[in-house]
């Protein structure tokens, strides 16, 4: 490389660096400091061997061979890549080979990998389960996967002994909870309950099946319906009360506006507005695919409600357009939100904004003897015998029993091939994870004498995209510790009652999302850590979610040892993803930040360093200091040519036309990341991003001036940290002049 390349490349990495970092400060002691240019001048020149970018390995499809694994280290040597993460990927668009995952051939070779990586010196890590996402595999049981709440209703008249037989449970739930509490004398009406008649603009068949209570019917929607929207009046003989609405869609997916209307003095009145969307049925988004949309109404009495349907859409590959199956409009109120609110059903895009699962406060209206007292809740589950028989001396009066069972999510480890498909692992309870770590990353570490594998350092976790769970064994314990009350008399409120006040309910349900995140960040991230770390590994975890990410992104990145982000060649991913792991670096004390970095889709064979370089620097901003280059596709047939390929990524591997070449481009890299990871960032602002779970992302209002940077802090290290001099210190060593609250309450 020519001294004017040199020039350049120093020139370009020092104007990084000393906008970002304090690499040095001044001194008196010139020896010292001529030591730490010299190691500096030493290091841009030759970069030390730690390095060096890593790569993700992507075995795809059961298509794996010795030979080419030992080519594609080879090649990996050459060019000056340091580790290399090995992720069993199943494609459906790539034919399966003949190395079934999980098969001896498969162990073989993959402990063979390993000890390849040693003599060639390439490093290795594993995925901690088959596929990119997340943990799991088929030696996970349901009693161990990712699991949720789910309740039934039964009405009893007490003052005598009641004796139930509760319907048989299916072979994967668990009796969680049985819980009853008294009934009102002011007892809830539904619309429905006055026999009202039902007219629609569009004629569809079984209007009727709105109003009937058995959620096994439903009205379907038309063409014309689409086109044109639809309108629901319902008209009842006297005036009627309505506190809420709960709409309950049918099993197709699809999104529309609404506008739900009172007839008063004359005129239709707009009583709320409100988007119904089930329009992503993926389990990553929600265990409760068709979930109730339910709203709080402003207290309002007609004889003649009408629901408009406007902006109807449904998802392209879909043939229905969707449908109703009830309307329930009350008198009592109920919480807004319900399903969302449990993380029955989450954000059903992978947007990462600041602002999801944030709620206003609701419309607040309706008696105190609509409200479920949690003094008057009693806890029956000792009561209900082996043969699941519930015998209860029920005091005076009408009662209503929740059975509350435990189910798994359905959540399952993808993409990989089927023989090595199963459960994800339970997320919030770290005693599962260790047959989990056992069944796989265990059996590698036990086969392979330790003077082998040595090259073995990382356990990998990708972007979480397996949804939520929202309970677990040990629970209720672990809330009350936590909180200071007992939760199971808070429990009705998952069917949207409301226990003692709207306000408290949901109160309850804003402890019950923050419990679960701190778990997913202490008991899984947290957990894995500890295992890896107990077998001589090191955890590197990609610090946010799409798709149900259930806990808080800085908490969540804080517990790994290593952190990364990610980003697109082309779009918008990654402006959220990589400030999100440099910032949980920073305030957790973390010096390297990694990116999964030229990830991209479609245009195969068609980008080139030239054309990754400007998206590559881009990062640097950012704080990304270690780049993961995505993705080397294992090479296992020598006489197919231009190789294995996926969809997706930028084609990083030995049959590229210009992979070898790219070694000058590794080397700039190289010499970016060896200044980059010297002394301390300084970034001026820290934006505080609240204390609501989940949160995927932080905010920026009002937004800092340009030639000043920042990162998102939280309140966990907030509380371990001091004010010295008017400036925010942590404990990791990094510091803020300034910190900005977010715009709530």
């Amino acid at each position: 490389m020519s001294n004017r390349v040199n020039i350049a490349l120093l020139c370009f990495c020092a104007s990084i660096v000393f906008t970002t970092c304090k690499i040095v400060s001044q001194t008196k002691n010139t020896e010292v400091s001529s030591k730490i240019n010299e190691n500096l001048t030493t290091g841009f020149i030759t970069p030390p061997d730690s390095i060096k970018p890593y790569v993700y390995w992507y075995w795809v499809s059961d298509n794996i061979s010795k030979e080419g694994i030992t080519k594609d280290l080879e090649a990996m040597a050459r060019v000056g890549i340091g580790e290399a993460f090995i992720g069993n990927i199943g494609l459906e668009t790539v034919p399966y080979g003949t190395v079934k995952v999980l098969s001896d051939e498969w162990w073989t070779l993959t402990k063979f990998a390993i000890t390849e990586g040693q003599r060639l010196g390439v490093n290795i890590g594993v995925f901690n389960t088959p596929g990119w996402s997340q943990s799991g595999g088929p030696w996970v049981p349901a009693n161990q996967a990712m699991r949720y709440l789910r309740t039934s209703e039964m009405k009893v008249v007490g003052g005598k002994k009641i004796s139930l037989q509760l319907p048989a449970l299916d072979s994967e739930s668990q009796e969680m909870a049985i819980i009853a509490y008294p009934i009102s004398k002011n007892p809830e009406i539904k619309i429905s309950d006055l026999k009202p008649k039902v007219r629609l603009s569009s004629a569809l068949a079984n209007a009727s099946n709105l109003i009937d209570g058995d959620f096994n019917t439903s009205i379907q929607f038309s063409e014309e319906v689409k086109n044109k929207g639809l309108s629901i009046e319902l008209e009842t003989i006297k005036d009627f009360t309505g506190r809420s609405i709960v709409i309950y869609p049918d099993t197709i997916m699809f999104s529309a506006d609404v506008e739900l209307q009172a007839y008063v003095n004359g005129s239709y009145q707009t009583v709320k507005k409100f988007v119904l969307d089930r329009s992503n049925d993926m389990i990553s988004v929600g265990p409760d695919a068709f979930a109730p949309v339910s709203f709080a109404l402003p207290e309002f009495t007609s004889k003649k409600y009408k629901l408009i349907l406007s902006n109807l859409k449904n998802p392209d590959r879909q043939v229905s357009i969707g449908g109703l199956k009830e309307i329930v409009i009350s008198n009592y109120p109920k919480i807004e939100n319900f399903a969302e609110k449990q993380m029955a059903k989450m954000l059903q895009t992978p947007d990462l904004s600041w602002n999801e699962y944030l709620w206003k406060p609701q419309v607040v209206n309706g008696e105190a003897d609509m409200f479920i007292d949690p003094k008057k809740v009693v806890n029956l589950s000792k009561l209900l015998s082996a043969d699941k028989v519930l015998n209860w001396n029920a005091p005076v009066g009408s009662w209503a029993i929740k059975r509350i069972i435990l189910s798994p999510t359905g959540a399952k480890n993808a993409p990989a091939s089927p023989e090595a498909t199963g459960y994800e692992v339970d997320k919030i309870n770290a005693k599962y994870l260790k047959n989990h770590f056992d069944s796989y990353i265990g059996k590698l570490l036990k086969e392979i004498p330790a003077e082998n594998r040595k090259a073995f350092k990382h356990v990998v976790i990708d972007s979480y995209e397996v949804g939520p769970q929202n309970w677990t064994e040990g629970m209720a314990e672990a809330f009350e510790a936590k909180y200071g009350y007992d939760p199971l008399m808070w429990l009705p409120v998952l069917s949207g009652n409301i226990v003692n006040s709207a306000e408290e309910s949901n109160r309850f349900l804003w402890d019950l999302r923050r419990l679960v995140a701190d778990r997913v960040a202490y008991e899984y991230a947290g957990g894995l850590k500890k295992l890896s770390e107990e077998n001589g590994l090191k955890l590197w975890l990609e610090n946010y979610g799409h798709w149900g990410f259930p806990s808080e992104f800085l908490t969540y990145g804080g517990q790994t040892n290593d952190i990364a982000g990610e980003f697109w060649v082309e779009g918008t991913l990654g402006d959220v993803e990589c400030r999100a792991a440099s910032s949980a670096a920073h305030i957790y004390g973390k010096n390297r930040v990694f990116a999964e970095s030229y990830t991209a889709g479609g245009k195969p064979f068609e980008r080139y360093p030239g054309y990754l370089k400007k998206r590559g620097d881009w990062s640097f901003t950012e704080g990304i200091n270690h780049v993961l280059l995505h993705v080397y596709i294992h090479q296992p047939y020598e006489d197919k040519n231009p190789g294995m390929n996926a969809w997706f990524g930028t084609e990083f591997n030995r049959k590229n036309t210009w992979f070898d070449q790219s070694k000058t481009w590794i080397d700039y890299q190289r010499r970016c990341m060896f200044m980059l990871q010297q002394g301390k960032p300084v970034n001026d602002v820290c934006y505080f991003i609240g204390e609501d779970a989940p949160k995927l992302s932080g905010g920026r209002n009002p937004e800092i001036p340009k030639g000043y940077s920042y990162d998102y802090i939280n309140a966990e290290v907030i509380l371990k940290s001091k004010v010295e001099n008017n400036t925010l210190m942590l404990p990791g060593g990094m510091s803020y002049k300034l910190m900005v609250l977010p715009p709530l309450e």
